[in-house]
Formats: structure tokens, C-alpha cells, sequence
């Protein structure tokens, strides 16, 4: 996308606005910020490292993928894979659902507004270019921003097997972007990475 529509950035001006509801708080730079904020930039800038000419769906896709985030919280599911795969399922839905009820507000077609909810919902991962693009970006998101913290909360077989995942949801443009990241992560995620990513 060259340009950004007044309609564009006044949808993206809304999702800020209930990032910035969001509960948990970091600190970059000595100044504090929602997650949801930081997260949502971190991924627009990998979504505009993978695709310059990204389409506007796409961009506001990255600004909403974990829109109100806070009000589906993992905790309200069981433990293990099947309590943790229906959260994800039922999260994805619910942010979808969330940004559309903005994008009507704004007057945006349905067919646009359907496209977006292909989009954070992942349909066709795989086999749908742009649907994939989407997940290569949350995926780099994922290894330069969250990865370290998870090493800290999990032993090294439990990480092993989420890095496993990670690299089968990238496509080969991901991996070609991956290892500019992981060679600033510390030494022993570095080795793990490595392993996971072996053929």
C-alpha cells in the first residue's frame, strides 16, 4: 500500500485506542507502554519487512491480531493441547469479530471486512500467499520478542518442540529472515534454534 487512507488511519487510530486499555504494561526505552501497542508496531514492521507494497487489509490485519486480547484469557480454558488449541481458536475468532464491528463503524466494505477475518484466523495458512506472509511476520515477532522469555519459563524439551512448531508454520522467505535474529539471541536459545530447525 503507497498511501494510507484517511479511513485506514482512523481504524488504526480505534485499535490503539483499545490497545491502550490493555492491563499489562513493559518498558522500552525508560517509558512504559501497553503490550498490546508494542506488539501490534512490532508486527507492522515485520509485515512491512516482508511485503513493502503490503496491502491495506493486510496492514490492518497486523494492528488487530490480538485486538482485546485481555478479555480471552488462557486461563478460562483447561490445561494442556486441547484446552490451549480451543483458546487459540476461539481468541482468533473473537478478535475478528472485535475488528469488525470497527471497520463497519468506518464504513468499510464486507468484502474487505471478510478478507481481514481470512486473515487473523489464518484460513489456507499454507496454501493462501498473504495468509502466510501474515504468519511468517507473527511467527519473526515470536523469536525477536517473546522467544527469550519463553526459554525462562520452560525447560529445553518444551522449547524444542514450540521452536519445532514455529519453523513448520514459516515459509521459506521466514527462514531466509529468521537467522538475523536469532544470532542476537544468547548462546544456549541459539543451540536450541539450531536443532529445532534441522533437517
Amino acid at each position: 500500500m503507497t498511501s494510507e487512507s484517511t479511513q485506514f488511519n482512523r481504524v488504526i487510530q480505534k485499535f490503539d485506542a483499545v490497545h491502550s486499555q490493555d492491563p499489562r504494561k513493559v518498558a522500552i526505552n525508560g517509558k512504559k507502554i501497553t503490550w498490546s501497542l508494542l506488539y501490534h508496531r512490532r508486527l507492522t514492521y515485520w509485515i512491512r519487512r516482508l511485503e513493502p507494497n503490503a496491502s491495506e487489509t493486510l496492514l490492518i490485519a497486523a494492528r488487530c491480531q490480538h485486538l482485546s486480547r485481555w478479555n480471552t484469557p488462557r486461563d478460562d480454558y483447561p490445561k494442556g493441547r486441547n484446552g490451549y488449541k480451543k483458546w487459540r481458536k476461539n481468541a482468533a475468532k473473537f478478535h475478528a469479530q472485535e475488528a469488525a464491528k470497527i471497520l463497519r463503524e468506518e464504513g468499510y466494505k464486507e468484502t474487505t471486512i471478510g478478507r481481514l477475518q481470512e486473515l487473523l484466523q489464518k484460513v489456507r495458512l499454507k496454501l493462501d500467499p498473504e495468509v502466510q506472509l501474515f504468519e511468517d511476520a507473527v511467527c519473526l515477532v515470536f523469536l525477536e520478542n517473546e522467544l527469550s522469555d519463553f526459554s525462562d519459563k520452560h525447560d529445553d524439551q518444551k522449547l524444542l518442540l514450540i521452536l519445532q512448531k514455529t519453523w513448520r508454520k514459516m515459509s521459506s522467505t521466514g527462514h531466509r529472515m529468521a537467522p538475523e535474529i536469532v544470532m542476537k539471541l544468547p548462546k544456549e536459545i541459539r543451540v536450541l534454534v539450531k536443532k529445532a530447525t534441522e533437517n
